[in-house]
């Protein structure tokens, strides 16, 4: 395998992100949001007003249930107020679902654009004639997509982590965050669903003929995500230490499985007859 070919065509496409502040903007915008706005907000709020929201209580009250006979549960129902909970609670359950979000848009808009972006400017018919083998080319694609989504990933984890610390640590008179959940969702279960959500979108975007039509078959990656928000507001799937692992471990062997029916399945006279 020629790693030099391979960071080349990483180190392009890298640069075609990087250059475009459209794109860049686009990046941004989402982790922006969740890791600086929204935390910002919404701590402020339940620090400074009374909570009233019965769907509120109701949310921190099934993870409770969910959490009951667990150290995390007793922590919970030691906490002197209902503002502490529903800091607690939203900073360590429901947040990290969320922010699965990041990767998961961004490394997607990213890969949707490798293959379907080359054969909108006509440059997939270089490649196919270049001296790089199918391999070379799906993994340079998925590195491109993978290092700026996962480093946007991480500051944003950096940029929650100074805000949450910053605003709770007088409340609470501790660290709250972070916790086990959120170093191992970060380091390991983020590179795992930001890698099977570009071979997913690298797979569409090699066999779609334009980007509309990639979107909507790539958009389909973050129901699971979703899923897993929603199992955990209703009380019926609350994550730990044990289960992001066995998450982690799981996409790790699909990634395998799906690399290895890319490479099969998309020679190069598929991928050339698919750019026609």
């Amino acid at each position: 395998m020629n790693k030099k070919l391979i960071w080349l065509i990483a180190a392009k496409d890298i640069r075609g992100i990087t250059s475009s502040v459209q794109v860049w903007l686009g990046l941004i915008l989402l982790p922006l949001i969740f890791s600086v706005i929204f935390p910002l907000a919404f701590i402020l709020l339940v620090k400074n007003v009374p909570i009233t929201s019965p769907e509120l209580t109701d949310l921190v009250e099934n993870i409770v249930q969910g959490l009951k006979g667990t150290e995390s549960g007793e922590l919970i129902g030691s906490l002197p107020s209902m503002n502490h909970q529903i800091i607690f609670v939203i900073v360590n359950y429901l947040l990290g679902s969320i922010f699965l979000l990041i990767p998961t848009i961004n490394a997607m808009m990213i890969s949707l654009h490798s293959f379907v972006g080359e054969k909108e400017k006509r440059t997939m018919e270089t490649l196919l004639f270049s001296p790089i083998t199918v391999m070379e080319l799906f993994i340079g694609k998925v590195l491109a997509a993978l290092i700026p989504s996962i480093i946007i990933t991480w500051v944003s984890f950096f940029l929650f982590g100074v805000i949450t610390v910053s605003l709770t640590y007088n409340m609470f008179g501790y660290f709250i965050f972070p916790n086990a959940n959120w170093l191992i969702l970060m380091f390991w279960v983020v590179p795992m669903i930001t890698i099977f959500t570009i071979l997913v979108n690298v797979f569409i975007s090699a066999r779609a003929k334009g980007f509309q039509e990639a979107q909507q078959l790539g958009g389909i990656i973050i129901l699971p995500v979703m899923g897993l928000f929603i199992g955990q507001a209703t009380g019926f799937l609350v994550i730990n230490p044990l289960l992001l692992t066995l998450i982690g471990l799981t996409i790790l062997i699909l990634n395998f499985i799906l690399l290895k029916f890319m490479t099969k399945y998309n020679d190069r006279n598929t991928l050339f007859e698919k750019q026609i």
